[in-house]
C-alpha cells in the first residue's frame, strides 16, 4: 500500500487592520508641526501688534487673525499626520476597497487623536509659553479667580479687624491697605458687585489716603470696580470665543487628519501594485 503524502494550505495571515506604528508616526509628525506652526504664528503675531496708539493691527483684527490662524494650523498639521499615517499602513491584501477606504480613514482620525492627547499633555506648557503674552487678558481673570478661592478667608479675618480709616490712615501699613483693599475688591467683584458696607469702607480709605473729598473718593471708587468689572467680563468672552474657535480647529484637524490618510492609503497602494506588476 502506497500512502501519498497531502500538503495541507493554510491562507496567509491577513495583516491587521491597524497599523499603530504609522498611526504614531502620524501623530508625532502632527504635534511637531503644530508647534512649528504655533511659534510662527506667535512671531508674526508679535511683529503685527504694538502698544503704541495707531501703530500695529487692531484687537478685533488680531483676534480674528488668530482665529483663522488656528483653523489653518489644524489644517496643515492634521493633513500632514494623516497623510504619513496613510502612507505608512501596512498593505491589506484582499481586502474590499470600502474597506481599505474605512480603514485609511480611521488611521487619519487615530493619528490626529493621538496628536492631541500628545499636545495636550506634553506641548500644552510649550504653546502657553509661546502664546502666553498674546493673551494677557485671561490670565488676569484666572489669577482672579485662583485668588477668590484662595483668599476667602482672609477677607473675613479682615473684616472683623478692620480699622477706622480716618484714624489709621497715617499708621496704617500702606502695603496691609492694598492687600486689603484687594481681597474686598476680588470678592466683591467674583460675587456679581462690592457690597455697600465694603464700597464705604474702600471710599474711606481712599480719601483717608488721597486727601480727596468723600465724595470724590466714592466716585473713584466706583469708576475703579466697574473698570474691573468691564475688563473682566471682556476677558471672559475672549475665553469663551477662543474655546469655540479652538473646538473648531479640532473638528477641522479631525477631518483633514481622515481625509488625508485616504489619499496617502490610496498612494501607497498604487505604488505597491506597480512594484508587484
Amino acid at each position: 500500500m502506497v500512502f501519498e503524502s497531502v500538503e495541507i494550505s493554510t491562507p496567509a495571515e491577513e495583516s491587521p487592520a491597524v497599523s499603530w506604528p504609522a498611526i504614531a508616526a502620524g501623530a508625532i509628525a502632527a504635534a511637531a508641526m503644530t508647534l512649528v506652526l504655533l511659534a510662527f504664528g506667535a512671531g508674526m503675531g508679535f511683529s503685527a501688534v504694538s502698544p503704541w496708539g495707531n501703530s500695529g493691527i487692531s484687537a478685533s483684527t488680531f483676534q480674528i487673525s488668530t482665529a483663522l490662524y488656528l483653523m489653518v494650523v489644524a489644517l496643515l498639521a492634521s493633513a500632514l499626520g494623516g497623510y504619513v499615517a496613510g502612507r505608512l499602513r501596512t498593505r491589506w491584501v484582499g481586502v474590499h476597497t470600502h474597506e481599505v477606504f474605512f480603514r485609511d480613514t480611521a488611521h487619519g482620525f487615530l493619528s490626529w487623536a493621538l496628536a492631541t492627547v500628545i499636545g495636550a499633555g506634553f506641548l500644552a506648557a510649550a504653546a502657553s509659553n509661546i502664546a502666553g503674552g498674546a493673551s494677557p487678558g485671561l490670565a488676569t481673570a484666572a489669577n482672579v479667580s485662583a485668588t477668590a478661592g484662595a483668599g476667602g478667608l482672609d477677607y473675613y479675618v479682615d473684616a472683623l479687624l478692620r480699622p477706622n480709616p480716618a484714624a489709621s490712615a497715617a499708621t496704617t501699613d500702606l502695603g496691609a491697605a492694598r492687600r486689603e483693599i484687594a481681597g474686598i475688591l476680588t470678592k466683591g467683584i467674583g460675587d456679581g458687585d462690592v457690597a455697600g458696607p465694603d464700597r464705604t469702607y474702600v471710599a474711606q480709605v481712599v480719601a483717608a489716603r488721597t486727601g480727596l473729598s468723600q465724595a470724590d473718593a466714592d466716585k473713584r471708587v466706583s469708576n475703579v470696580i466697574e473698570q474691573a468689572k468691564t475688563d473682566l467680563d471682556n476677558a471672559r468672552k475672549a475665553a469663551a470665543k477662543l474655546s469655540l474657535w479652538l473646538t473648531a480647529a479640532l473638528l477641522f484637524g479631525a477631518f483633514a487628519a481622515s481625509l488625508a490618510a485616504t489619499q496617502g492609503g490610496k498612494v501607497r497602494d498604487f505604488n505597491a501594485s506597480l512594484t508587484d506588476g
